[in-house]
């Protein structure tokens, strides 16, 4: 009888790792499938995915810088068109000897003139327009500002990828400048041409030194390389430009240098 069962037992034996090598391959084949569909979702979907966010990124912030722009210009047009009143006040004023309140009337004119001044005309007026909205901001956030910008009106680069590069390298700067103190917040603008190139300096200050994930910074709360840097980095690549980031303790610098064509 022994002799017997030992045969049928063998069988079983058999079986049972035959169904369970068919198990294995149906969970090893269940894995290939879903390794195979996280790997088309990450080459062919989800680069979509965050075009598509970026685009939608690059429109909000055109969109807001169209409205900053709008806003200067908007009380550019009212101080204007009240010129002629303030100029009869202040004759009124001089004609009855009142020069004490024709003197803090013109106080009062020249700090509203200052939210409204076009500080820098860089020779390009896509980007004066850009430049000086945002300069009306920091001025605003009390930053402490030193600007030098040369840029001429025809250059090789579409007044939209200038608007959002210079757009998002200042808003980033604002941004680090606003987690310290007033006395604190510094910003340094540089743009002129070099060598047949478009050269764009930003330095600010900030709290500490930036972090970095790999290669990339860092930018907001959340630690995450935002799209605003996504953004730069992008344009500077569509021009075979170049991009530098620097941080030490308390400062961060970018320079962007994009070749130009028709320069001479």
């Amino acid at each position: 009888m022994k002799r017997l069962s030992e045969p049928i037992h063998l069988n079983k034996c058999y079986i049972g790792r035959e169904r369970s090598m068919k198990e294995l391959s149906v969970i090893l084949i269940a894995l290939g499938v879903i390794v195979l569909c996280n790997l088309v979702l990450w080459l062919c979907i989800l680069p979509k995915l965050v075009d598509k966010k970026i685009a939608r990124f690059q429109n909000d912030l055109v969109n807001r810088h169209y409205d900053e722009v709008e806003t200067m210009y908007r009380k550019m047009r009212g101080w204007r068109h009240d010129y002629h009143n303030h100029i009869q006040v202040l004759k009124v004023h001089m004609g009855m000897g009142q020069y004490h309140e024709a003197t803090e009337y013109l106080e009062h004119l020249e700090k509203d003139l200052t939210t409204v001044d076009t500080v820098i005309k860089t020779g390009n007026v896509m980007v004066d327009a850009i430049l000086n909205s945002k300069l009306a901001m920091m001025k605003e956030r009390n930053i402490r500002v030193d600007v030098t910008a040369i840029v001429p009106q025809s250059i090789s680069i579409s007044g939209i990828d200038l608007s959002v590069l210079i757009g998002n390298l200042l808003d980033n700067a604002m941004e680090a400048c606003m987690q310290l103190k007033e006395e604190e917040r510094f910003l340094r603008i540089y743009m002129d041409i070099l060598k047949k190139q478009l050269y764009i300096s930003v330095t600010n200050s900030m709290d500490g030194t930036a972090k970095k994930k790999g290669n990339l910074f860092l930018t907001n709360k959340d630690g995450e390389h935002g799209f605003g840097l996504l953004r730069i980095d992008s344009i500077v690549a569509k021009y075979h430009g170049y991009i530098n980031r620097q941080t030490e303790s308390g400062v961060f610098a970018t320079e962007v240098m994009l070749p130009l064509t028709g320069i001479s």
